[in-house]
């Protein structure tokens, strides 16, 4: 027979599991009540700072509480991204991350095709996911994707493609290219786009898959050549720029998505909380703005369609990099 006491107890711990969740909700509607910090794992001036600064400044406006963008830049991404992953799990430290942070995150995992980002991060939202473009010298005699791919196999090796650091969504963009079309490129890694961009001007290297920011101003001047967008579809904000899927390598599509995280055992009511909220202030029409500046389009979406996204895009990746001997870990 039970005592009293033992049926008491039990009574007690099914009302504090009924409350949890009621608990939990309202730790959520309380949520921020301090400061957060958005971790963004590169320095100062890429897209990742813009589009930190964005998010940022629109939740410190909405939450009516401080929210800063502080950086942790080094190892791919990696020192950043584990800072995240080991804070308190409480929403108030976010990671601004990229492809190559979450890769870089992985690779160190000794990841395979099999990882899982919820073992060290929440998915919150997507931010952004813009195509690059392809852009090339203009001495390179090609004007379409068909072209380079002909030129490429009639010139094994011979064609040099630069890119923002091994493992980078610019590398593997490139290199992704080069094992469908079934083609030689050399890969010359810089350490960011910027110096990329340089050499591709002055000529040292042929080929540059690029952030469009960096590159659309030398297209309009004739500097470079356009070749093709990334992406599966057309970007909306650039119509005129035909898809590599669309003439030369059907199938191509790679993305350089930017996303926000948190630690991986932050309450599941907060991640939806910073998930809605993410939404409603990049629909504002200033965030907006500041996005398609550097040539993305805010695509937010719930945190279980973004984690989704991710573990497809880690997977692929990771696959490439086995297939391809592309060694990811900083």
């Amino acid at each position: 027979m039970f005592s009293r006491r033992y049926v008491s107890l039990q009574a007690l711990g099914a009302l504090a599991l009924g409350l949890c969740p009621l608990l939990s909700r309202a730790g959520a509607q309380g949520f921020p009540s301090g400061t957060v910090r958005i971790i963004v794992p590169f320095p100062p001036g890429g897209a990742t700072d813009v589009l930190g600064r964005v998010v940022a400044h629109q939740l410190q406006t909405l939450w009516g509480q401080s929210v800063v963008a502080e950086y942790k830049p080094g190892a791919s991404g990696l020192l950043g991204s584990r800072q995240v992953a080991t804070a308190p799990a409480d929403g108030y430290t976010l990671l601004l991350a990229s492809t190559g942070a979450i890769l870089s995150l992985a690779a160190s995992q000794n990841a395979d095709a099999n990882y899982r980002i919820e073992r060290e991060l929440a998915p919150v939202s997507l931010i952004a996911a813009p195509p690059y473009i392809v852009v090339v010298d203009p001495s390179v005699p090609v004007k379409n994707a068909a072209e380079l791919i002909a030129h490429a196999k009639a010139n094994p090796d011979k064609l040099t493609f630069g890119s923002s650091g091994v493992g980078s969504a610019s590398h593997l963009s490139g290199a992704l290219f080069a094992q469908m079309a079934g083609i030689r490129l050399v890969h010359v890694p810089y350490r960011g786009t910027g110096p990329a961009v340089n050499d591709l001007l002055g000529g040292q290297i042929n080929m540059l898959f690029a952030p469009a920011q960096v590159v659309t101003q030398h297209i309009a001047a004739g500097k470079l050549r356009m070749i093709g967008t990334t992406g599966a579809e057309r970007s909306s904000l650039f119509p005129d720029f035909p898809t590599i899927a669309e003439v030369g390598l059907a199938g191509y599509n790679s993305l350089g998505w930017f996303g926000l995280f948190a630690p991986a055992a932050t309450p599941r009511q907060i991640v939806e909380k910073v998930s809605a909220d993410v939404g409603k202030v990049l629909a504002l029409p200033e965030a907006r703005q500041r996005l398609v500046a550097v040539g993305a389009e805010p695509e937010p979406n719930a945190p279980h369609i973004f984690a989704a996204f991710v573990q497809q895009d880690i997977a692929k990746w990771l696959d490439l990099a086995r297939r391809a001997g592309i060694n990811l870990s900083p």
